[in-house]
């Protein structure tokens, strides 16, 4: 904003006017030079993100990914027999489903789990419902971990389901389930396979001999696979991949991969692990041509917002993925909720991990959070569905979601810190308020005034939820947030 001053204001002397003008062309330059190292840098790391998982501006792509960005949270899922040693083996209690290479069991010991996995107390009614109630909307299991097991009928091996005593197809239940209930059902499928015998490399500390090995044909094994999991089950949401790191798999391998299942059902969505342009577990795609439809942050949220992007934030409800009956490390509901408003601030999806046991149970603790995540859903669920990054890049009382709608923009405030003289600021906002009430209590509607460029939400002295209360503000018209440069 620039302040205008009458004459008689401004009278000031040649000499001082001179000074005057000199300080500000300089300020200007300095304001102006940081203003481009700012953009200029916003440029590199947007150009090195904008490649395979930015296509908002591509129809096709806008359609199949529409369910996606409306659902904003789902459930991960990582079970096999990995259960069963529940995470300890030989006195060592950290592992979980890595426990094959990270405890070093021999293929043959590690095999013998097949004949004790039948978990009689699974459901897939009640997994479905745990997921639906705490206002998940997709489900994402693995269907095959880098264990190589899996949990699903399949014609092309014996290391399946179907060789358990269990002997029941655990996807074709859930997938099931989640038609019945009104959830997407996606699957995870590892690309690195510890256990087929053309998969390369070896595990560095195996005695198993590469001789002979082909991964061609475990290429095809691989392929034949993917196309019982995408055409056998129904619609299918999302494909998962994973294990892409290794120094075997190659981009042309990732981009034939990627045109492959989509062949099979075109509608299906593809993450970013199916190539090799994962930039590590910041989980967005370097610069190329690589293929995926959004990027897979791993156990970390970006620290800003990335316009024009898709992105999904996978994280543990503990330490582990898979189930270990040791790790007592869980997240506080408090700390589940306030991060699914941060990643939906950005703009992100959050898919929350469950590692059920060998039984086929919810660990207790997983239950009780996704209970009152669920709880807070309810209520608070219009505030993620379906919304957009924050227009604000700091407020220091919480998070910011936003859609449009008739004649503006709706704000949802997701109030961590409620102000405790009554007086809830938003800074920056140029835009004509309209109304602002509590998402709990929409018939009563808080005041709101102006004051210089911020608007004053005057709030109850209680919050209607103390973990994360959503206020929401209507702004009339354009949107119009200040967003002024950061010049330190």
């Amino acid at each position: 904003m620039i302040s205008t001053f009458s004459q008689t204001q401004c009278n000031l002397n040649y000499s001082g006017i001179k000074e005057t003008l000199t300080l500000l062309g300089g300020l200007f330059v300095i304001f102006c030079m940081k203003r481009l190292l700012t953009l200029t840098l916003f440029l590199g790391l947007a150009w090195g993100q904008a490649t395979a998982e930015n296509k908002k501006g591509d129809p096709e792509n806008n359609e199949r990914m529409a369910w996606w960005r409306e659902a904003r949270f789902g459930m991960f899922i990582h079970w096999g027999l990995y259960a069963i040693p529940a995470g300890e083996w030989e006195g060592n209690t950290n592992h979980a489903e890595w426990i094959r290479t990270t405890a070093q069991i021999p293929i043959e010991q590690y095999d013998k789990f097949v004949d004790e996995f039948n978990p009689l107390k699974f459901n897939a009614d009640e997994w479905v419902r745990m997921a639906r109630d705490a206002g998940m909307k997709y489900i994402v299991i693995t269907s095959k971990h880098h264990d190589g097991f899996n949990l699903f009928d399949s014609q092309y091996t014996d290391y399946d389901i179907m060789s358990t005593p269990f002997k029941r197809d655990i996807m074709e239940e859930l997938a099931n389930a989640c038609r019945k209930y009104g959830l997407k059902i996606c699957w995870y499928h590892s690309i690195m396979d510890w256990h087929h015998p053309d998969y390369l490399p070896r595990r560095g500390w195996e005695n198993r001999s590469p001789e002979g090995a082909d991964l061609e044909r475990y290429i095809a094994y691989m392929k034949n696979q993917l196309k019982e999991l995408v055409q056998n089950y129904g619609d299918i949401g999302v494909l998962w991949f994973d294990g892409e790191w290794e120094e075997t798999w190659a981009h042309g391998y990732g981009k034939d991969l990627y045109n492959y299942v989509r062949s099979l059902q075109p509608s299906i969505i593809i993450n970013n692990r199916v190539d090799i342009g994962r930039a590590g577990m910041q989980g967005l795609t370097r610069e190329g041509e690589y293929a995926g439809d959004f990027g897979t942050p791993e156990q970390e949220i970006p620290p800003t917002g990335l316009p024009g992007i898709d992105w999904e934030t996978c994280m543990t409800m503990n330490n582990h993925w898979g189930y270990n009956k040791n790790d007592d490390n869980w997240k506080s509901t408090k700390d589940l909720i306030q991060k699914l408003a941060d990643i939906a601030s950005k703009g992100g999806n959050f898919l929350l991990n469950v590692g059920p046991t060998a039984e086929g149970l919810f660990p207790q603790p997983s239950i009780n959070r996704l209970a009152a995540i669920g709880e807070w859903m309810k209520t608070n669920s219009e505030a993620i569905y379906g919304t957009q990054a924050s227009p604000f890049k700091h407020l220091s009382w919480g998070r910011c979601t936003q859609k449009s709608i008739e004649g503006g923009t709706r704000l949802y405030l997701h109030v961590f810190s409620w102000p405790a003289n009554g007086r809830l600021v938003v800074p920056g906002v140029y835009s004509r308020p309209g109304r602002a009430f509590l998402l709990s209590d929409p018939t009563n509607e808080l005041n709101v005034h102006r004051e210089e460029d911020a608007l004053i939400i005057n709030t109850p002295d209680v919050a209607p939820n103390p973990i994360n209360s959503v206020v929401i503000l209507d702004l009339v018209g354009n949107l119009d947030v200040n967003d002024p440069p950061m010049i330190s």
